[in-house]
């Protein structure tokens, strides 16, 4: 790739790139395509297909729904910050 594609796909990625910065990454990014061009060269015709590779399964616990009687609600929202409406108030997270 050269400076002006790199200089392009920064634009798209809505970054600034110096001089320096462009040289170096268009150096890398044509690195890294000449080895994915070197891979899809690969003979896999008598690799299965795999989705995954480490034969783990699913090991999370099935959620379930635990009732709470009202003087435990009441234990517990007294350790809350803030209340608004019976409900825990917490600060924005996204901005």
């Amino acid at each position: 790739l050269n400076q002006k594609q790199i200089q392009h796909i920064a634009n798209l990625a809505r970054l600034e790139l110096t001089e320096e910065e462009l040289k170096k990454y268009s150096n890398q990014l044509s690195d890294i395509l000449s080895y994915i061009n070197q891979l899809k060269e690969a003979d896999t015709t008598n690799v299965e297909p795999t989705a995954q590779v480490t034969g783990m399964e699913n090991i999370f616990r099935e959620d379930t729904v635990e009732e709470w009687d009202k003087d435990e609600i009441e234990v517990a929202l007294e350790q809350a910050g803030e209340l608004e409406d019976g409900q825990v108030k917490v600060g924005r997270v996204l901005a």
